[in-house]
């Protein structure tokens, strides 16, 4: 921080990202020391036909070796130097890095000598001699390659853009026409590259006129994201070492725990909990099973196959009961294996799936006498160009006094199912065959947060349904329709689900604590690096984060300290851009959004920052939306969002409280006295 400008250009890597590669490069080169051992054993002894050449080959090549062991080592040196936010110790490092660049040219060059060398048939030195030519040409290309492809991966597409500072005092004239085309064009070439990087992961789906609006709509907000800061992504990971590091230690502290707030309001009693953590327990099942077989297959990987193989295609609905592809009926077969329902159960299920239209099933559950509409969660490229629509539009509701604000991409993604559950008739003929069964509606991830919506627009004609949603996006609902949500909605979180606390405001905050404690850490990058990996591997206790300015000698600050807030305003000179002078008092751009309806946080007892922990216990409470207002850094931020981990939370806190209950009539049964 900042990135790197080398040839005229910005690039995504910071100066002091060498340590690291260039060690282990230097690691492999020291196999020179190999080569002179095997100079030493055979020297005079290179009489054979082509040893001349052979004997001049490997003398040319000691000497590259040591010329690239020398340039390799001042590199590794001097990126060792200062800190992440003061690099001015390492400003030496571009001069180092073109010469260690210009030795690739004569590498290259004797690379191709050896290749030529080793190919002739009419040499027939001895095989040692041969095969260790043969190793350090191949060595010599390995290198080369992956430097290469290092450069093409961090080689920045707006690394290049005009740009310039003005002085502070100097007002920006943004109304003049060579100011505004300026900002303007900085703007739409940064949209055009996330663009084109959509564009190019999303190149395996069928691209119509919604995927084009999704696709410049999700690249304008990553523009918007990543376009204030100096960030490279060595950067990005330091400092959410140091943040996981951080939390850790106040979790630590006991004057403040995790979640300092009430979790269980006075009003709500504990039966009520156990309650809706054995619907929730129960309706997960729908929703898991929404996933079809790629989660059968995870949470059954050695017979899953088999089994679906065997029994997808004996019971198999009528065509009309299944909209979309299901090649070899394994997805329904895997809803039947996973809910344990009859396919007479089921009254439509759709695997239709693009944009902002994903799959869902209606099926009869005779256990709670229920009508449950499950839906499905992210499990593709579409998914997550829905999942990525984040930008808001209002939801018109009659009830509701004040209306707000609700995710896109979700919104458009319940419309979808509503039209088709009501403009198909699909529930007039679930109520036609159970007319006394209530309506439920489920989902997890995309799916909670879909099926959430689709219950507020239901609320209307079906005011005693319910709907549980397991892990949903953060950045749902506005306030007003939280508030309303939490009579018939009921949202599970496990642990620190990242999901569950990400939207737009809260990706800020963690950018804005990044930049904070990435600034004030006087640490190198590879210290907080290799120190990171090694408490995320092997535990012990959380370092300390001493201040830039702690301990430091004045003298070797060479370049002002780097604050906070001039990293998230000013950049390198190659990558500075042009842009609107914020206003303090301006509203943000996207608003607060919410998790819906009451929420139940499960987290474990005696939580382990380990991935692998055995006899996990868990426990639940009633919790509140602004638990979920900052982002958690943790190795279990992605695992707690998995399906097979909420409910695997879920049964353990239901069998629990099912053993509970046993215990409890035991000790009160009169016929034991």
């Amino acid at each position: 921080m900042p990135g790197l400008v080398l040839f005229g250009r910005r690039w995504a890597i910071g100066s002091d990202d060498f340590v690291l590669p260039g060690a282990f490069e230097l690691f492999v080169r020291l196999v020179w020391i190999g080569i002179l051992v095997l100079y030493a054993v055979h020297k005079g002894q290179f009489d054979c036909p082509g040893g001349g050449l052979l004997h001049s080959y490997l003398l040319g090549l000691i000497i590259l070796l040591a010329f690239i062991i020398c340039a390799l080592s001042a590199l590794v040196y001097i990126s060792m130097q200062g800190t992440i936010s003061n690099p001015g110790p390492r400003k030496s490092l571009p001069k180092i890095l073109y010469t260690r660049l210009l030795l690739y040219f004569p590498e290259f060059i004797w690379a191709v000598v050896g290749a030529v060398w080793v190919s002739d048939n009419s040499v027939q030195c001895e095989k040692t001699v041969i095969n260790g030519v043969i190793g350090t040409v191949i060595a010599s290309w390995i290198i080369i390659i992956f430097t290469i492809i290092g450069a093409v991966i961090v080689f920045d597409p707006l690394g290049g853009k005009k740009t310039f500072y003005l002085p502070e005092g100097v007002s920006r004239n943004l109304e003049s026409s060579q100011s505004g085309q300026l900002l303007y064009n900085v703007k739409s070439s940064a949209t055009r590259v996330w663009e084109k990087r959509i564009r190019l992961l999303c190149c395996c789906i069928v691209q119509d006129d919604d995927h084009r609006v999704a696709f410049t709509s999700i690249a304008e907000l990553f523009r918007n994201y990543f376009s204030d800061t100096d960030l490279v992504p060595s950067d990005i990971a330091a400092g959410l070492i140091l943040l996981h590091q951080e939390q850790d230690k106040m979790e630590n502290c006991p004057k403040e725990p995790e979640e300092v707030l009430c979790h269980s309001p006075s009003s709500l009693v504990s039966d009520d909990l156990d309650v809706e953590l054995e619907n929730a327990a129960h309706y997960m099942l729908f929703a898991a099973a929404a996933y079809g077989w790629p989660y059968y297959v995870y949470t059954n990987p050695y017979t899953a196959l088999c089994k679906l193989n065997g029994d997808c295609c004996r019971n198999r609905p009528t065509d009309a009961d299944i909209t979309g592809s299901d090649r070899h009926n394994f997805h329904f077969g895997a809803i039947l294996k996973i809910t344990g329902l009859q396919y007479r159960d089921f009254i439509h299920i759709s695997f239709h799936n693009k944009i902002y239209e994903i799959p869902f099933f209606v099926a009869l559950d005779h256990k709670k006498e229920a009508i449950v509409v499950a839906v499905r969660g992210t499990l593709s490229f579409e998914d997550i160009l829905t999942d990525l629509s984040a930008d808001c539009e209002d939801l018109t509701l009659e009830e509701v006094l004040e209306n707000g604000f609700v995710h896109k991409g979700i919104t458009q993604a319940a419309n979808y199912i509503y039209r088709k559950l009501i403009n198909d008739g699909i529930l007039n003929q679930a109520f036609t065959i159970a007319p006394e069964y209530k309506l439920v509606i489920v989902g997890h991830s995309l799916g909670g947060g879909t099926a959430s919506i689709l219950a507020i627009m239901l609320r209307n004609s079906f005011p005693t349904l319910r709907c549980y949603a397991f892990s949903p996006p953060g950045g749902l609902l506005s306030k007003s329709l939280a508030d309303y949500t939490k009579h018939f909605i009921v949202s599970v979180i496990v642990g620190k689900d990242l999901v569950a606390r990400l939207s737009m405001p809260n990706m800020e905050d963690l950018k804005r604590r990044i930049v904070r404690i990435v600034a004030n850490c006087n640490r190198p990058k590879y210290q907080i690096l290799l120190r990171g990996c090694w408490y995320e591997v092997f535990g012990g206790d959380p370092d300390d984060f001493p201040t830039e300015l702690d301990g430091r000698n004045q003298d070797a600050l060479t370049q002002p300290l780097l604050a906070e807030e001039s990293l998230m305003v000013h950049r390198s000179p190659s990558y500075n851009a042009l842009e609107e002078e914020p206003h303090l008092n301006s509203p943000p751009q996207y608003p607060h959004l919410y998790l819906p309806g009451k929420i139940i946080h499960v987290v474990e007892e005696c939580s382990s920052r380990r991935l692998c922990s055995s006899d996990i216990k868990y426990t639940a409470r009633w919790s509140n939306e602004t638990v979920f207002s900052s982002i958690l850094i943790s190795p279990k931020m992605i695992t707690d969002h998995m399906p097979d981990v909420v409910l695997k939370a879920l049964n353990s806190l239901s069998q629990e409280h099912a053993s509970c209950l046993s215990c409890q009539t035991r000790e009160y049964d009169p016929s034991a006295v």
